[in-house]
């Protein structure tokens, strides 16, 4: 057998301990048994029979699951299946101070894109409360607001609102898991730089168009006012 060959061969060898092999199927044998939140788990002794592995493998894998929030243990019924959040371990790992710069616009950029599909949401969902608390908080928006740079207190204050309106838990739980990594990009120096935008909107016209226009409309607007940040990473 050639080098080539011999290569070819080891790349194929799983690598994969018992433990993560167990862990996989016990996801699996949970679907496969059609079970739902809140359902009892099999006891470790019968998973261990049916695996054919040790309960101390089977107590292991269980352990990674809950440790990812798929599982949890109630009280005078043992193991039962939950409903993950599924942010929990990217919030342990999403720490501004250690990654790389690369990661850090990677991230901002999903940001301007999650917020530039969010207008059918606003639409539907938005409320005369929510349009009076908008309005109160570009009281304070300079009027030349597309000469100004980056302000972190105004995007944090009017996106977040936005985010809220949108009704959806998991965008408002990732904005506000986000926030550190936004101050991080903002205090670091890469969004700083004066970019003037001969069409940007400012929060004030977005208000105005969620007050009387249409979820297009807004779209285009919200790519208007973004083109600032748009223009500075490209």
């Amino acid at each position: 057998m050639d080098k080539a060959s011999f290569k070819e061969k080891l790349s194929t060898v799983d690598t994969s301990s018992l433990v993560d092999k167990v862990e996989m199927k016990l996801i699996d044998l949970f679907m496969n048994k059609g079970l739902k939140v809140g359902d009892a788990l099999p006891k470790e002794v019968e998973l261990a029979e049916i695996l054919g592995v040790s309960r101390t493998v089977i107590r292991e894998a269980m352990l990674r699951l809950r440790m990812v929030g798929l599982i949890e243990s109630k009280k005078h019924r043992g193991a039962v299946l939950t409903n993950p959040d599924l942010l929990s371990p990217l919030k342990k790992s999403l720490h501004p101070n250690i990654l790389a710069e690369k990661t850090l616009r990677d991230i901002f950029e999903m940001r301007l894109v999650l917020e530039l599909g969010m207008a059918d949401l606003l639409f539907a969902r938005v409320t005369a409360a929510d349009i009076e608390a908008l309005e109160e908080i570009v009281e304070t928006e300079p009027v030349k607001a597309d000469s100004t740079i980056f302000n972190i207190t105004d995007e944090i204050a009017f996106h977040g609102k936005l985010y809220e309106i949108s009704g959806n838990q998991t965008l408002k739980d990732f904005q506000h898991m986000l926030l550190p990594v936004f101050q991080y990009v903002h205090t670091s120096g890469m969004l700083t730089e004066p970019v003037h935008s001969k069409s940007f909107i400012s929060h004030r016209g977005l208000v105005d168009i969620l007050k009387v226009g249409t979820p297009e409309v807004f779209r285009n607007a919200m790519r208007k006012h973004l083109d600032n940040h748009f223009s500075r990473l490209f």
